[in-house]
């Protein structure tokens, strides 16, 4: 059972940058997907970017391309979520999930909800105009 600790999440002016962790715990990320969403007040969670930890190949929103970047820290088992150029509608919740690739293509990065089956509990970020 994996379980996973946000942490990064902070204030921050628009034009800002904020670097979010997410460390795991009971086990390692081999054959996972690690992915980052967010949820903004009032409205749905949704993908944010995705690494792939077999091969380290990533997906992005196309909202936040080009602008936040996901890494992978294989030595300390831990998932990060880079965020430059930060926006006011950036605003929100973000969670990090990790999705088992067991039985299934190695080189996948899920950019769906339902694909996740394990989650932290969140960190708050907040942009100011």
């Amino acid at each position: 059972q994996v379980q996973l600790v946000e942490s990064g999440g902070g204030l921050v002016q628009a034009g800002g940058s904020l670097r979010l962790s997410c460390a795991a715990s009971g086990r390692t990320f081999n054959n996972y997907a690690l992915g980052w969403f967010r949820q903004a007040p009032g409205k749905e969670r949704e993908f944010v970017a995705a690494v792939n930890w077999n091969i380290g190949n990533t997906r992005y929103a196309d909202s936040v391309k080009g602008r936040f970047t996901i890494s992978r820290d294989n030595a300390k088992n831990t998932v990060h979520l880079q965020m430059n150029n930060l926006k006011p509608e950036d605003t929100a919740v973000y969670y990090c999930a990790a999705d088992s690739l067991s039985g299934r293509y190695y080189y996948l990065t899920p950019s769906h909800e339902y694909e996740y089956d394990h989650w932290g509990q969140g960190t708050q970020v907040i942009v100011s105009s």
